[in-house]
């Protein structure tokens, strides 16, 4: 019989008939397609995402070969509230109870975070079944509800998830993040080395197939200008840190060749149109279906995210929409202050230091300046590189060097 692998996580992103899935449904399937028999076991909590509708407590679903345990569990809408810890122990009292009897045996074990509290499910199966452990980082926290959150170091619930972060890093047989330089942030958690593992974010066949023009009247409204286009695409929320990107519209505004589109929905769009609504060199441009999001990057010129100046960043990102820009082989501007990634290594973009809209300003002027041919052979690099380096194939052929090491595929 093949290895099994079972991928254990609160948060899943599925294939579905509207959506060729996320991260770990491309890893999972790519093993799958690699001879390996996979389990994964996940909520239905995830507003964020297409999932089944449930009415038992557990629900068995085959998706092209890999086995889907959806446990009901608590529903929640807003992210930092009391609910959604509820829901995190709702799935682990689920998951512990869960028959697993039904599922084949497993030989390695990937508890993936989001939630931290599955781990301590993850060890007692590692024990049960005499598998390997494997800890898979997505988000560092609680680094990250500190850095950005507002939390304390020394709030009741951060020390109890940075307990069992060390004890993550600690029992697990290894550890994979989808940042570049966790092995950092473990060694300064651990006072110790430890063999720690990047398999980031990639670009799946369905990215690539899942393409679907703009309507003409959206693409005519919004995107038809002759200026020089700066763009972001994405969720205008707290945590995007757009400020900047408003302040440069506002900076350039005297600019009759320039203009900055920004498309999308967010808690925040309509504070920032209230704001910045009456700029003649600002578009704000309705959200975007999944398999659109292509063909509207490739109207701009060039592309712009943001992150907040945090140390979260100092381990690396791995971020969905660097995969999307870069796809859509356009350069790419960010204001980001952190550990190198793979805009660096494809030569794709250029980084300056977030919160600073001089910077911004001078970097889209520079840019412009270097004419569309050296744009146009800027963003190919991204594309060429993404395709090469980042394919699920070769990702998740790196996994399981990891998953199964010295096993001859």
């Amino acid at each position: 019989m093949s290895n099994t692998i079972w991928y254990v996580t609160k948060y899943f992103s599925p294939k579905t008939a509207n959506s060729p899935g996320g991260r770990g449904w491309f890893l999972v399937d790519e093993m799958r397609r690699a001879g390996y028999q996979v389990v994964v076991i996940s909520s239905d909590s995830n507003n964020l995402v297409e999932l089944p509708v449930l009415n038992e407590r557990v629900t068995l679903q085959d998706s092209d070969g890999v086995k889907i345990v959806w446990l009901k569990t608590m529903k929640y809408s807003v992210a930092k509230s009391v609910r959604r810890i509820l829901s995190w122990f709702h799935f682990e009292w689920n998951l512990f109870w869960l028959n697993k009897s039904q599922l084949p045996r497993p030989d390695v074990i990937i508890i993936s975070s989001l939630s931290l509290l599955t781990i301590s499910n993850g060890l007692l199966m590692r024990f049960k079944y005499k598998s390997r452990l494997v800890f898979e980082v997505r988000d560092i926290w609680p680094l990250t509800i500190v850095e950005e959150g507002g939390f304390s170091n020394g709030n009741l619930f951060v020390r109890g998830l940075a307990w069992l972060e060390r004890l993550a890093y600690r029992k697990s047989d290894a550890i994979v993040g989808t940042m570049p330089n966790l092995a950092a942030h473990v060694r300064q958690e651990l006072g110790v080395d430890r063999p720690v593992f990047c398999v980031p974010m990639g670009v799946s066949q369905g990215h690539l197939n899942d393409v679907v023009d703009v309507p003409a009247d959206y693409a005519e409204r919004y995107l038809s200008s002759s200026k020089f286009k700066v763009v972001h695409a994405g969720t205008i929320g707290i945590t995007n840190a757009l400020d900047v990107f408003f302040n440069a519209a506002r900076a350039m505004r005297e600019r009759t060749d320039v203009e900055f589109i920004i498309v999308g929905d967010g808690a925040l769009k309509q504070s920032y149109q209230n704001q910045y609504g009456d700029l003649p060199n600002l578009v704000f441009a309705p959200k975007v279906s999944r398999d659109m999001v292509q063909s509207v990057l490739e109207k701009g010129d060039l592309l712009y995210f943001s992150v907040h100046d945090s140390r979260v960043w100092d381990y690396g990102q791995s971020l969905n929409k660097v995969i999307d820009y870069m796809l859509a082989a356009k350069p790419v501007v960010a204001s980001y202050n952190g550990y190198p990634s793979m805009i660096d290594e494809s030569g794709c973009g250029i980084y300056i230091p977030a919160n600073d809209t001089d910077a911004l300003v001078a970097a889209i002027l520079e840019m412009k300046s270097k004419g569309r041919h050296t744009l146009e052979q800027m963003g190919a690099k991204g594309r060429t590189w993404l395709l090469q380096n980042r394919s699920y194939s070769k990702l998740a052929g790196d996994y399981l060097d990891i998953l199964f090491p010295g096993d001859v595929r």
